[in-house]
């Protein structure tokens, strides 16, 4: 697994996950990646600082402990405006997508060998399930909130 830090073109930083630096392109270039601040699927990578790991044999420096700096905690209505905004973008996203219930391992690993035509899918996946498919390097994300299969919604 790799980490990235990402941003859109409204500068909007965010960090996400992929099997590899493939996986990220793979990603990127479908279109898959959508920053969770405000859905633009323009996406690249952001400056970050390497993790490099120090010498096995090198002193370890004890570095003084750096005080957090205060500040206030975001009021409850701050908190539900960006969870209601989060739930927008996400329902936009749903709404040019495929539900695919819980055929989506199958139907994403079709997607990922060119069996089938790409397209916008979600569905259900078990975790172990979701790991295989990262672990393979089929580009999935999961999505940040939960989502009703349409045949069991009111």
């Amino acid at each position: 697994m790799i980490v990235f830090d990402l941003k859109c073109c409204a500068d909007h930083v965010f960090e996400a996950w992929f099997g590899n630096s493939a996986g990220f392109e793979d990603q990127r270039t479908r279109g898959l990646i959508a920053c969770p601040f405000c859905g633009d699927t323009a996406i690249s990578k952001a400056v970050m600082a390497p993790n490099i790991a120090a010498k096995g044999n090198s002193k370890q420096e004890v570095l003084p402990a750096v005080q957090p700096v205060a500040s206030a905690p975001a009021a409850p209505s701050e908190i539900k405006a960006f969870l209601a905004a989060a739930a927008a973008v996400q329902a936009k996203m749903l709404a040019t997508s495929q539900w695919v219930g819980r055929s989506f391992a199958d139907t994403a690993r079709a997607m990922d060998a060119g069996d089938v035509p790409h397209a916008t899918i979600h569905g259900e996946v078990t975790r172990d399930e979701a790991k295989a498919l990262i672990d393979d390097g089929v580009a999935v994300t999961p999505l940040p909130f939960p989502v009703i299969d349409p045949a069991r919604h009111n």
